[in-house]
């Protein structure tokens, strides 16, 4: 097995601006949505947000942002991986644009 090395948290974060992520806070509700932004802090700004409790569906909420101290844990939606292995060749074409959200 390969041994994991100390990864900083924010380049990594920085690579899913534009792309969906699941976060889930300290107490227990999912927000699934695009990440439109993150700072230093690692606040974090997600945007066509959908809840989820006990892994059920709550609602829709639209854009939202999120204080760092609430997170859990942030992790790339696995439908986009779907989508990516589905096509291989958009892999070799030109890097994702980020949704734009407007104010």
């Amino acid at each position: 097995m390969e041994k994991l090395g100390i990864i900083n948290p924010t380049p990594f974060l920085y690579d899913f601006v534009g792309k969906p992520v699941i976060v889930k806070l300290k107490w227990g509700m999912e927000y699934k949505g695009f990440l439109v932004s993150t700072d230093a802090y690692m606040n974090i700004q997600l945007a066509s947000t959908e809840e989820y409790a006990d892994g059920k569906f709550i609602g829709q909420v639209g854009e939202m942002f999120i204080r760092c101290n609430n997170v859990l844990y942030v992790r790339k939606h696995p439908e986009d991986d779907e989508e990516m292995a589905a096509k291989p060749e958009a892999t070799a074409s030109a890097p994702a644009t980020p949704a734009v959200v407007e104010a």
